[in-house]
């Protein structure tokens, strides 16, 4: 039985189809949020994307091809943030940020050396980033190795024990009463306070931050929970 189509029908089965058929390479999905204003909206929407990711309703936004394109030319980061290199702190998938929404700062031990500094200040000065974050994490192997160096049990190549000298002035003030995670906690808190301060110790940090420049936030992350506990 031969059946004869209309052209009409024709037309109609290929919309349907076209319209059931998932898209191959789906484009980059609009945006509701306005590039912040200021370090305080800054804040918050880093808090609201970690919130998501905390609850696992990530929207992986600008991801996609297009968003890519649009960046080529330029970049225009609404917050610095300085972190750990431990495999299980990627800041972006944190704070469900996508290309070109932070200017990240990845070193052991969120230490502040010179390279350090000169991002941040590269960040501040040429982009015009507003929010600066210092974000330690819960369970740091860099800081450690610091409490294993202060206590005398333990023995690290040279170039970690230099990395360990950057810390150890930070946790000079833990109480000593603290003991196992209790401790390795308050040494983790302390760390960022201590970055922090050496940041705004310095004669330029400091005239950034009276100037309005950039606002500074120490933050820790809870590898548990996935989310970022800030320190303000």
């Amino acid at each position: 039985m031969i059946t004869h189509f209309t052209r009409r029908q024709i037309l109609a089965s290929a919309g349907a189809a076209t319209f059931l058929t998932p898209l191959v390479e789906a484009t980059e999905p609009p945006t509701s949020e306005p590039f912040p204003r200021d370090g305080t909206e800054a804040l918050s929407r880093l808090k609201a994307g970690n919130a998501r990711f905390a609850e696992g309703k990530t929207r992986h936004a600008h991801e996609g091809a297009d968003w890519r394109k649009q960046l080529v030319a330029d970049q225009k980061p609404f917050a610095i943030v300085l972190g750990c290199s431990d495999s299980r702190v990627p800041t972006e998938l944190v704070f469900d940020q996508g290309f070109g929404d932070l200017f990240v700062i990845r070193v052991a031990g969120n230490v502040i050396d010179t390279d350090v500094v000169g991002s941040i200040q590269y960040a501040v000065r040429h982009l015009k980033t507003q929010l600066l974050v210092v974000m330690g994490h819960e369970g740091c192997g860099a800081v450690t190795a610091t409490l294993a160096a202060i206590d005398g049990t333990a023995k690290e190549p040279r170039f970690v024990e230099a990395l360990a000298k950057r810390i150890e002035p930070g946790l000079k003030g833990l109480d000593r009463q603290l003991v196992g995670t209790a401790r390795l906690s308050a040494a983790v808190e302390a760390n960022v306070r201590w970055a922090e301060k050496q940041l705004a110790s310095f004669p330029e940090g400091k005239k950034a931050l009276e100037d309005k420049a950039v606002m500074l936030v120490g933050a820790v992350y809870e590898l548990n929970t996935g989310r970022v506990r800030f320190l303000v």
